[in-house]
């Protein structure tokens, strides 16, 4: 599977950052050693530039991209300094109406040293569930993770995502993992949802004590809910949700925490940004939220009239710089 260059770049920051060793993680993520380094050598050499395909050493000079515009993506990205190049190249395109490519973005900020290690790390998720879901609340998927809280102790958050969309639907801090938390956890899923009289997704999880309990059996079958397990020793297949929690608590765990208020409040923040600001590559750059309400082709056919009207543009101030020029 050809990978894009974020996605390399993702998976470099999660080897160097990871607690095991480096082999052991790329046995985890399906990556094979000699081309992990490749890509890491590329990466240390030329940034994320170097893991983009090579290409020709000719350029099109109409589409040089003017002062102006290049001012203007170092203008936003100083604004938004926790965005990507490629989340920057979308951000330019929603809200500024102009199309600027993710490596385009990336040699402007290089020259003028603005590019950093992103804040978020993401898993690979290259091994999801292997049928795939083609429509919004088909399928979600719940897992717990753990947080501790200063002079409180262990508690633990347990989320639902929409598989389709990877919206997070809803979450919630609790004190333990029992079934009777996972039940309260789909009950308000279902109420956020609006679902109360429509079909239930599936629920897919993995082979916790939790999830597999009696007692959530026989509540997953009073609601008309089927539940499906991933494989054992498999976190791939609930890959989607994994990736999830690896990403926001290697943001929320940049601070310490006091009371549980205080670990919710950053976690809503989280939440709040995931699902409504930041842009999702694994769906064509918008966010879960533009996904789950329906809005994404209509952001797809908006961002490519905007490119159609830059390049363009680009065009048309090239041809008449050249007649300028011949007269």
């Amino acid at each position: 599977m050809r990978l894009t260059p974020s996605e390399k770049a993702e998976i470099i920051s999660l080897a160097e950052r990871s607690d095991l060793s480096v082999n052991r993680t790329l046995q985890q993520l399906g990556i094979n050693k000699s081309t992990f380094y490749n890509w890491y050598h590329l990466y240390q050499q030329n940034g994320i530039e170097g893991l983009y395909p090579l290409r020709s050493s000719s350029r099109q000079r109409w589409n040089s991209i003017p002062q102006e515009q290049k001012n203007l993506v170092v203008e936003v990205a100083l604004e938004y300094p926790e965005l990507s190049p490629r989340e920057l190249s979308c951000k330019l395109c929603d809200a500024q109406q102009l199309f600027i490519s993710e490596s385009s973005v990336y040699r402007i900020l290089k020259a003028k040293g603005l590019i950093t290690t992103p804040d978020h790390i993401l898993m690979s998720a290259s091994n999801e569930f292997s049928q795939q879901t083609l429509f919004v609340h088909e399928m979600w998927q719940t897992d717990f993770t753990y947080f501790k809280i200063l002079g409180w102790g262990w508690y633990y958050l347990s989320t639902i995502l929409d598989d389709y969309s990877r919206f997070i639907v809803h979450w919630e801090l609790c004190k333990s993992m029992k079934a009777e938390d996972v039940q309260r956890s789909i009950d308000q899923a279902i109420v956020k949802a609006g679902l109360h009289k429509k079909p239930k997704p599936k629920l897919l999880s993995d082979n916790g004590a939790c999830y597999i309990a009696s007692e959530l059996k026989e509540y997953l079958d009073s609601k008309k809910i089927k539940a499906v397990h991933g494989r054992p020793h498999h976190p791939q297949t609930q890959g989607k949700i994994e990736r999830y929690h690896r990403s926001m608590k290697n943001v929320v765990k940049l601070d310490n925490y006091y009371c549980p208020d205080e670990l919710k409040e950053a976690v809503h923040q989280f939440v709040e940004y995931y699902n409504h600001q930041r842009y999702h590559e694994s769906l064509d750059n918008v966010t879960p939220a533009d996904v789950y309400y329906g809005r994404k082709e209509e952001i797809i056919k908006r961002r490519e009239l905007i490119k159609q009207k830059t390049m363009r543009l680009r065009r048309q101030e090239y041809l008449q710089q050249k007649m300028v020029a011949v007269v």
